[in-house]
């Protein structure tokens, strides 16, 4: 646990610290453990670090409901700062690629090289649809098995799949039924976390000079090609990697794949 920006914000540490740092950032309504299988495959080589980001996971939740950008952000200046990180690696998804390009573009002298993985400045309509109608399901259930069944029908995944990952993702209530760990905050209709318009993150975008890997699951409907296409112009020293077979949740749905496109772009 680290007390950054006030809050108690957990973490995981894999371990084999003194090699080269990577952190790690999860999306919105996950939580560090979502980054399980890609960290027991790299920790050997790198000192790797999970976030959980606020209201997320094992963190502490914000008093004040605040979720924004700006506090995300407050949140990773006062983590890298209570761990000492220096030229450190920063792999952020959706939410936590926002967080990370950003943060990258404040502190270019922080990030050696930066992987931004299915997340940009705009996100497409009908995959954000189908996300806030996900979010704004009931959300106490009456068993763990009952959670699994809408996670499995909402990614597609196997039932085995679906029950390693939900157990650091729901909690049980003393009346007995089962709800989500992160906080309620994040699942009350029509609530959006404040976020800085496309065009001043479009700027921070370009203010990116480390290298970058871009990496998008093929079937997305939240980070398009297009969208991906002037990422790459913008950003002088990116490549990309298309990830067969994943829609957002890249890394959960095509591990290998992932796995495969990361430790390429860092043996580079």
């Amino acid at each position: 646990m680290a007390v950054a920006n006030g809050l108690y914000l957990h973490y995981l540490d894999w371990g084999t610290e003194g090699r080269p740092p990577i952190l790690f950032l999860h999306g919105a309504l996950q939580q560090s453990h979502s980054w399980d299988f890609i960290s027991l495959s790299i920790c050997g080589d790198y000192h790797t670090l999970v976030l959980d980001a606020r209201g997320h996971g094992d963190s502490q939740w914000a008093s004040d409901g605040d979720y924004s950008l700006d506090a995300h952000q407050s949140d990773l200046d006062g983590f890298v700062e209570a761990l000492g990180l220096e030229n450190f690696i920063l792999v952020g998804h959706s939410m936590g690629g926002r967080n990370a390009y950003v943060y990258t573009s404040r502190h270019p002298e922080k990030v050696k090289s930066l992987v931004i993985v299915d997340s940009g400045p705009e996100m497409g309509t009908r995959g954000e649809s189908r996300i806030r109608q996900f979010r704004e399901l009931p959300d106490n259930l009456d068993s763990y098995q009952e959670f699994a069944s809408r996670i499995q029908e909402y990614t597609g995944r196997s039932r085995e799949q679906v029950l390693g990952a939900l157990k650091y993702s729901i909690r049980e209530n003393p009346d007995g039924k089962w709800t989500w760990k992160y906080d309620k905050l994040l699942r009350v209709p029509g609530y959006r976390p404040p976020s800085w318009d496309a065009e001043k993150l479009w700027e921070c975008v370009s203010g990116i000079s480390c290298p970058t890997l871009i990496v998008r699951g093929s079937e997305s409907d939240i980070f398009s090609s297009e969208v991906m296409e002037r990422m790459l112009r913008l950003i002088p020293r990116s490549s990309a990697a298309i990830v067969p077979g994943a829609g957002h949740l890249v890394a959960g749905d095509n591990p290998a794949g992932f796995l495969s496109a990361l430790r390429s772009f860092l043996q580079e």
